[in-house]
């Protein structure tokens, strides 16, 4: 009887430790990138995480950004509908929609790149989907009657953020 509780306590501390070094490893990644509060935060809210290497965190914050990118064009899309009959303002939400769209286009390709681990081309895409918000922010800085809605702004800044950790984590991949 007592080699069986020895036997349970050993397993119990192995599938213990198994969990929490995968823990450590997303501690360990993250405190290597720009903002490690949030991807700690981003990758302990997805439990596939905890069974991930380096590449496998970094894809699941794109899969993150992704949802984040297509997300916001889809809300840019229905403010086309809900808005005033102001043609401009129509205007500008429609190219900020087809930014976010592209900027989600990006993202895909760069899960595409890290299947081949081509990770500069993955760099590459992932900087380019950070930087397609920036031409919604600039077609409401065309027109000066026009004000940059908070809500954008807050889901540019989240997105950049998120692209700005995939890129930490590329880094420390050896690209």
């Amino acid at each position: 009887m007592t080699s069986s509780v020895y036997i349970f306590l050993l397993i119990s501390l192995i599938l213990t430790s198994l969990t929490n070094g995968d823990a450590g490893l997303i501690q360990t990644t993250c405190k290597t990138t720009k903002y490690a509060d949030l991807c700690v935060s981003i990758l302990h809210s997805d439990p596939t995480s905890l069974n991930s290497d380096t590449k496998g965190l970094a894809l699941i914050l794109i899969r993150v950004a992704t949802a984040n990118a297509t997300a916001t064009s889809t809300f840019l899309s229905s403010q086309l509908l809900t808005t005033t009959n102001d043609t401009t303002l129509k205007t500008v939400l429609k190219e900020c929609s087809h930014m976010y769209a592209f900027s989600g286009d990006a993202l895909r390709a760069s899960v595409q790149d890290f299947t081949s681990e081509s990770y500069d081309y993955a760099y590459m895409h992932v900087m380019a989907a950070a930087d397609y918000p920036n031409a919604c922010l600039n077609a409401f800085r065309r027109y000066p009657k026009l004000i940059y809605p908070q809500a954008i702004a807050s889901r540019e800044d989240e997105l950049k953020h998120i692209c700005d950790v995939v890129l930490g984590m590329i880094d420390h991949l050896g690209f």
